[in-house]
Order: structure tokens, then C-alpha cells, then sequence
């Protein structure tokens, strides 16, 4: 199973395909909005992904923050949350530099649109893929209205119940798409880390028949490992340029320094997962032949006696015949006079 986005591959046999989620931590400045992008090009992601809304398609004006929100930008009183959103909205033109600066540095733009007008804006301005938000798993309408326009959708599905799960998928392929692919996630900002459930992947896979990955919102360093170690093809997890600074997802959010280790974490495990073929390694050859034993004489052997197992012992170094053969040897004639302690070989014995 597998989806492309913007020529890439992204599934089984794949690299994880590393999404940098720079989210709403620009704090509306386009200047910091480039150093998230600059820091996730040079970690290595392979995109970073910005949110795009309108404000007033998405909430009412008196909804109230979640704990967390209240805890990271204060109460309703001090901002309300319509409040807060209006200020992390970005423009149609603001978009257009975040793409042009993306592209110069030699990294996918991505975002997650959050109602009609907006998902319009992105295939306007021209996305490859769209992500859409475990917010709107269970919002039907919206999933079919964005799979209609045929360009493959990444969903997380924290806060989801399976039937919900299931019921998005088969929702944007009914509607025609069949790129799809689903995250775990944990929809707590952070999350503990025995809330992740990275088995749920496993269900994904099994019961949706899809592209499946993980969108960490813990504070621990190992589920990145885990999770690729799992078959993740996607991963994604907030970053920042500093935890300090003011907003809700600052203090969940990876700064440059662990978003590097992140990726190379990631890097390195999908290297030692390697391939599922055993065989001898190139790098294994000489320590096989020096480490494994071989037949060798326990005495000296004359020339045409005929071999018993007294004769025998197995000792280092390989490159002999091998111990397995033993049975082999035995009642075979020494072609030659054998010296106590050499290595047995095959053109020895007739």
C-alpha cells in the first residue's frame, strides 16, 4: 500500500515520509514562520505544514477553550478563543511567500484546511496533498467536499471512535479517492505517553486497508522509534523555535535541536530495521570464516586411514568443512598424512 504526494512514494517499502508541523507557531509573524521552515529543512522533513482557516467558518464567537488553551493563553475573559484564532490566521498572500519560500528551500508546503473557503485556497494556490484535521474526522460533509477534489488526504483521528475512523475513510473513497492514509493520534496537548497506542496503526492497516502513520503530541523522545520500528509511514509532530514563547502548542512542540535528533532517530532506525532476507553480510565474511569452526584432526591422521570419530574434533577457524558434515567424514579414507590440529577439507578423504 502506498500513496504519491508531490512524486513522492509514501508507504510500505518507503522512507517515513517526516512532516514538520509548524502549525500555528508562527504567532502571525512571517518572520518566524521562516525560521520553523528553515529549521525543518535543515532537520531533514521532508514538509512542513502550516493550518489554514477562516476564523469565523470554524468556531462561534463565545465557544470556550479547552484546558489546555487556558492554560497556555489564558482565560476566555482575557481572549476568547475566536479571539485568539483571528490572530494565527494567515492571508491569501501570506500563503504564496510561505509556498515560494518552501520551495527555495527544497521543502514541501503543506497545510490543513479547516473549512470549504480554505481548502479552495490551497487548490488554488496550487498543494499536492491535503491533511486534515482529527477535528474534523467525524465532519462527513467537509471530508467529502475536499476528497472531491481528488488530491490525496492524510487524516489523524485523535479523539475518534473506530466507527468514526472507519466511516471518514469510506467517505473519501466513495467520493472517488483512493490515496488516503490515517495517523494514530492522542488528542491531549501533550499527550502521555502510555496514551499513544501505536498497536492502533496495526488496526488501521488490517481493518482500512491503507496508509497508516502516527501524529505525536508527547513530550518522550521514543515514539519516534517505536512508531517507525512499527511500520509508520507518515510521521508527524509540532515544532518550534523556542517552547518559551507565547501560544498553544509552543510547549508539545520539538525545538531544532530535537527536531534533528528526531529525524535522525528515525533515519537511523529504518536503517537497522534493514531488509527481512537473512543472509551472510558482506561486512560478516571474515569474522564467519575466523569465528565459525571447522572439522580439524584430534591427532595425527596417516595416510589411507580410515577416518573415525576419535580422529575428529571441531575447532576454530571456519573455512573447513563444516561440523554439520561430521557424519560425512567418518569411514572415509586420508587421501594424504593429516598433522594433528589441521583443517579438514574436502579433497583430504575419498
Amino acid at each position: 500500500m502506498h500513496i504519491t504526494i508531490n512524486g513522492r512514494k509514501i508507504g510500505d517499502g518507503y522512507p517515513v515520509f517526516f512532516i514538520a508541523e509548524a502549525g500555528v507557531n508562527h504567532n502571525s509573524s512571517m518572520v518566524l514562520a521562516k525560521q520553523l521552515i528553515d529549521a525543518a529543512a535543515e532537520a531533514g522533513a521532508d514538509a512542513v505544514k502550516f493550518q489554514t482557516f477562516k476564523t469565523e467558518n470554524i468556531i462561534t464567537p463565545n465557544a470556550p477553550k479547552s484546558t489546555y488553551h487556558i492554560q497556555t493563553t489564558g482565560s476566555d475573559k482575557e481572549q476568547t478563543w475566536f479571539e485568539l484564532l483571528k490572530t494565527q490566521e494567515l492571508t491569501r498572500a501570506m500563503h504564496i511567500e510561505l509556498m515560494n519560500y518552501c520551495t527555495q528551500k527544497n521543502i514541501l508546503f503543506m497545510s490543513t484546511p479547516y473549512d470549504k473557503d480554505s481548502a479552495d485556497l490551497l487548490e488554488e494556490l496550487g498543494v499536492t496533498a491535503y491533511k486534515i484535521a482529527s477535528t474534523d474526522t467525524n465532519n462527513i460533509p467537509f471530508l467529502k467536499y475536499v476528497a472531491a477534489k481528488g488530491l490525496p488526504m492524510i487524516l489523524s483521528s485523535a479523539m475518534s471512535t473506530m466507527e468514526e475512523v472507519t466511516a471518514a475513510v469510506e467517505t473519501v473513497r466513495e467520493a472517488g479517492l483512493q490515496e488516503v492514509a490515517m495517523l494514530q493520534c492522542t488528542g491531549n496537548y501533550p499527550a502521555r505517553l502510555e496514551d499513544s497506542h501505536l498497536n492502533v496503526m496495526k488496526t488501521y492497516r488490517n481493518m482500512l486497508q491503507c496508509v497508516t502513520g502516527y501524529s505525536d503530541h508527547t513530550l518522550e523522545m521514543i515514539n519516534p522509534v517505536a512508531a517507525t520500528a512499527m511500520g509508520a509511514a507518515i510521521y508527524e509532530k509540532h515544532i518550534t523555535i523556542d517552547k518559551t514563547l507565547p501560544g498553544p502548542d509552543h510547549r508539545m512542540a520539538l525545538d531544532p535541536r530535537e527536531l534533528k535528533e528526531t529525524i535522525l532517530a528515525i533515519r537511523q532506525t529504518e536503517q537497522a530495521l534493514g531488509n527481512s532476507q537473512k543472509q551472510v553480510l558482506e561486512s560478516e565474511k571474515e569474522n564467519r570464516n575466523k569465528l565459525r569452526k571447522s572439522l580439524v584432526a584430534n591427532t595425527d591422521i596417516a595416510e589411507g586411514a580410515i577416518i573415525t570419530a576419535e580422529m575428529l574434533a571441531i575447532k576454530r577457524p571456519g573455512g573447513g568443512i563444516e561440523p554439520s558434515l561430521l557424519n560425512t567424514i567418518i569411514g572415509k579414507k586420508a587421501l594424504t598424512a593429516i598433522e594433528s590440529n589441521s583443517v579438514l577439507q574436502e579433497h583430504m578423504f575419498a
